[in-house]
């Protein structure tokens, strides 16, 4: 091997033994930390969805898509609607999922267990009744202010078919959905401040698609949805002829009384501009849904949903503005840290030029490597005093048998044999330190030594 390269391995080999309990120190300090913040997400999140169709299906495959790109599997949970996706949070069955406002009363143990991630949406409150049913009830409230006008209960085309209380809807058919879907448990608060008996109306609880099949084919009268527009069941029954929606004219009253109501408003021809579809702006209630997530979810994940709802909810729409949602308004629940810092400031900086792994890592890592370099940087001055200790100890340790010789020259007088055995000694210690390899800039300290081992034989020849 050539002397160069001998000599350049000899002094890694040096350094590596010098720093190598200080590189070992940084290193395991680095793995506790990582072990102890956990920066990296799990590869998989479940999110509790809705009925097949419905807005909260058609989202949450939006949600699994932009994840997708991150590496992140998003298993999506069908369920009945926003109570069955709150009673799976609570359960722990499920990471994340989309939760109505109003859906229910949230306890202390939810406000530790559970954090929102934003408003999304507003779901107004979607009352379709059949034309014939509102004649039949403007037959029937004609009838009871003059009996002897017409008969009760006969309708007349040239009556009014438009329904714009919920006190109309007493004696009608109506679906209000599973329990689980939310709308019930917002439909009984609305009929109790109506001082309605839900005894008087006819209440069905099927599924939407059912329900849908039964309303369009004359088995119910009326059917309510709690959905963001996109749903295509509300898109659908929007252009059904024969079908009208239940205009709020209270809306501004319900919001006041409700926190969780904000009133709203669908324009006028904003389905179809060419129909007119609807004809007049309509007056629509609306809870917000907001995306709920067990506190114990990875907060890496927490910040890329919230990042995901800025994409998939921030344009524009029939009930919002663009860049109007997600919000962190009429939240029932705390915002985690994580989707305020997203909301408010949007993708982090690092994430818009470094793969998301990376820029994660560093995010959630930095102040720990500052606190670690911190510490480290006095420690590494003792590198090099220890490593020019290291190399001087292979030559200075010669020193000590060559004291050793010298002290026995002094004492052993005019004693030729003894004289003879130093000097073999000498000449075997020299020879051992012509095989010492040192770094070229410690060869000093090598011809040093061999220097004196010649003071040393010349003192001893003189004897």
């Amino acid at each position: 091997m050539p002397k160069t390269i001998r000599y350049t391995l000899l002094s890694l080999r040096d350094l590596w033994v010098s720093a190598g309990p200080f590189i070992l120190l940084a290193v395991a300090l680095l793995a506790l930390a990582y072990w102890w913040l956990d920066p990296n997400p799990p590869k998989r999140v479940t999110l509790a969805t809705g009925p097949a169709q419905s807005a909260y299906e058609e989202f949450g495959k939006r949600y699994a898509k932009a994840l997708a790109v991150e590496g992140i599997e998003v298993v999506l949970k069908p369920s009945e609607g926003s109570a069955a996706n709150l009673q799976l949070l609570r359960e722990g069955k499920v990471d994340v999922g989309f939760v109505q406002g109003g859906t229910s009363d949230y306890t202390d143990q939810d406000e530790e267990d559970l954090a929102s991630l934003g408003s999304l949406f507003v779901e107004p409150l979607w009352l379709f009744y059949r034309e014939d049913a509102a004649r039949k009830v403007a037959a029937a409230a004609r009838a009871a202010k003059a009996p002897g006008a017409r008969a009760a209960g006969k309708a007349d085309p040239a009556e009014d078919a438009s329904l714009s209380a919920l006190t109309q809807l007493q004696g009608l058919r109506v679906n209000l959905g599973t329990p689980g879907s939310g709308v019930p448990s917002l439909m009984g608060k609305l009929l109790e401040s109506n001082r309605i008996d839900p005894a008087t109306l006819k209440i069905s609880r099927l599924e939407q698609t059912p329900a849908t099949v039964a309303f369009l084919g004359g088995e119910l009268d009326a059917i309510v949805f709690a959905s963001a527009p996109e749903s295509l069941m509300v898109q659908m029954l929007l252009q059904t002829p024969g079908v009208k929606l239940m205009n709020f004219s209270q809306s501004e009253a319900y919001s006041r009384r409700f926190a969780f109501l904000t009133p709203t408003r669908l324009p006028r021809g904003v389905v179809d501009l060419a129909a007119n579809i609807p004809p007049d702006d309509v007056q629509l209630v609306a809870p917000t849904t907001s995306l709920i997530t067990r506190t114990g979810t990875h907060p890496a994940l927490q910040q890329l949903l919230a990042q995901a709802g800025n994409d998939i909810h921030g344009g524009a729409g029939w009930f919002k503005s663009a860049r109007e949602f997600p919000n962190r308004d009429n939240s029932e629940l705390p915002i985690a840290k994580e989707a305020e810092r997203a909301i408010k400031n949007g993708t982090p900086v690092l994430q818009r030029y470094l793969p998301f792994w990376v820029a994660n890592l560093v995010e959630r890592m930095w102040l720990v490597m500052g606190i670690i370099i911190a510490v480290m940087l006095p420690l590494s001055r003792i590198i090099p005093p220890l490593y020019a200790f290291r190399v001087r100890s292979r030559i200075f340790r010669w020193y000590g048998q060559l004291r050793d010789i010298e002290t026995r020259v002094d004492s052993s007088g005019d004693n030729s044999s003894t004289n003879k055995a130093l000097l073999e000694e000498l000449n075997k210690l020299e020879s051992r330190a012509e095989k010492i390899t040192v770094p070229l800039s410690y060869t000093d300290e090598l011809y040093a030594l061999r220097a004196n081992i010649h003071l040393v034989r010349k003192k001893l020849l003189r004897l």
